[in-house]
């Protein structure tokens, strides 16, 4: 797969990720193996998985905030989706991916609610 390119090298804030990333990551994260656990209480609530008061503690165009945990995608969902484009790397923050840049942390796209 290839990444959209720009004039200037940049990719535009939410202008990366592409249908064939979705299902990609939807194929991965459908598996059962693969889902993870959310307690019932936290499922319901449409958070992904997070306790109340930290949803979505991020934003497309902001670097991720201090404390902020994140997680490396699974190398599968790597290869599946191609390498990232130089100085960018996909992290998974609760139940979305994001594409961001490396030593800012600013989030240039993202997916939303793959990770149950």
């Amino acid at each position: 797969m290839s990444a959209p390119s720009s004039a200037a090298g940049q990719i535009a804030i939410g202008g990366y990720f592409q249908q064939q990333h979705l299902e990609a990551a939807r194929s991965y994260y459908g598996r059962p193996e693969n889902m993870g656990f959310c307690p019932p209480g936290l499922a319901k609530k449409g958070t992904g998985c997070l306790p109340p008061g930290q949803a979505k503690p991020w934003r497309k165009g902001a670097p991720l905030r201090p404390g902020v945990i994140y997680y490396d995608v699974p190398r599968a969902v790597v290869l599946s989706f191609g390498v990232p484009p130089a100085g960018y790397k996909y992290v998974r923050v609760a139940s979305d991916i994001l594409l961001i840049a490396v030593g800012t942390s600013l989030v240039i796209d993202a997916m939303e609610d793959l990770v149950r």
